[in-house]
């Protein structure tokens, strides 16, 4: 299977434009075109997945962490990341990447650990903000469905579960073309007024710009009218962080004991009476602290992330249940999301892939209990 038929099946779920805009998401080793046999999935790139890659004849590492994070000044074997990286491109092993573009999806890392917790109607915690445009157009009556279909074909009109969503009006153009101009209705030099339709479409904003030329390459007019509004909206499409709720009220106590065995957690750090109860969950994997506001307005008995500061759990004091579970803990239950996403791919694509999930433990943090 190419290379980028595999990116295209991870941005098709987790788009490159979607993530923070100072991440580096995407293929960081590599040749695109590159055919591709064997797949190792991991949280990171350590030494022992590196040779764990190069002892299965791997061509291809698929990780949430970049390797490539901070902008490197030289790549050489004095530095552990310039070492591995040295290692990959001599075995010829290829490194693609999808960090908070994964963690801002549905059914991306958030839902993978709500559904490892088994919370039910599992949906974002807080939606991503200023990331949309509305596009309007104005189209002669005849070309309507062409262009919406093309514009939908771009990435334009989904609205949560909703794809190819437009809204249109009739009403009436006018204008007069120059000398030069060569009109598709009416003639030049001469003040028209034609029957035309506006055409209103949602697009995110970053790729506004393939819309627009997608729309322009079936639109009739010679010289298009168009306008691209910000849109306050928040996306549907796209959030930080999860809410579901477990099927029934559960003791504090009961409900940490299952924490820990699902997620493989040997200590929870958390606030609260073990007695009280809990059903509705927000979490967010990885380190999620700054969502403590949004856990508490949303009136989640019980917040689960990770990294929370020591002032964190205080302000969490008398507001909310707070869970630390580990950033290891809480992100590594994306990897067999990521290995059914990648399976049931090659099987509609009719390829041949083999797909691995490391072997290793890649958590560096050990825990001492006395």
């Amino acid at each position: 299977m190419r290379l980028a038929n595999i990116i295209k099946v991870f941005e098709d779920w987790a788009p490159k434009w979607v993530a923070w805009d100072k991440d580096n998401v995407g293929l960081q080793i590599g040749d695109i075109q590159r055919n591709v046999t064997k797949a190792l999935l991991a949280l990171e790139v350590t030494n022992q997945v590196v040779d764990e890659a190069i002892k299965l004849n791997a061509e291809l590492i698929i990780t949430h962490h970049p390797l490539l994070y901070k902008p490197l000044s030289a790549i050489t074997s004095l530095d552990k990341t310039g070492s591995m990286a040295l290692k990959l491109a001599e075995h010829k092993i290829s490194l693609f990447s999808a960090h908070t573009n994964l963690d801002y999806t549905k059914e991306g890392v958030s839902f993978a650990l709500a559904n490892c917790l088994g919370l039910l109607n599992v949906r974002f915690l807080a939606k991503l903000k200023d990331t949309l445009s509305k596009i309007v157009v104005f189209v002669p009556d005849g070309h309507v469905e062409r262009v919406i279909q093309a514009m939908s074909a771009a990435g334009a009109g989904v609205i949560g579960e909703y794809s190819s969503c437009s809204f249109r009006t009739k009403g009436s153009g006018s204008f007069c073309g120059s000398d030069v101009s060569n009109p598709f209705l009416g003639e030049k030099g001469k003040l028209e007024d034609v029957e035309e339709f506006r055409i209103e479409m949602v697009s995110p904003r970053a790729i506004v710009d393939s819309v627009i030329s997608a729309m322009k390459a079936v639109h009739p007019y010679e010289e298009v009218a168009y306008d691209v509004y910000k849109a306050e909206n928040p996306n549907p499409n796209f959030g930080i962080g999860a809410l579901g709720e477990l099927p029934k009220r559960t003791p504090l106590k009961k409900f940490l004991k299952a924490v820990s065995k699902n997620l493989d957690c040997k200590a929870l750090k958390f606030t609260g009476d073990l007695e009280s109860k809990v059903q509705k969950v927000a979490v967010c994997g990885g380190g999620g602290g700054e969502l403590l506001a949004e856990a508490i307005k949303s009136k989640a008995d019980v917040f689960i992330t990770a990294d929370i500061k020591y002032h964190t759990f205080h302000n969490a004091v008398g507001e909310i249940i707070l869970i630390d579970a580990g950033h290891w803990e809480t992100e590594q239950v994306i990897l067999k999301p990521m290995l059914n996403k990648l399976r049931n791919a090659v099987r509609l694509l009719n390829e041949e892939l083999s797909i691995f999930i490391t072997k290793h433990k890649t958590n560096p943090i050990q825990t001492f209990i006395k």
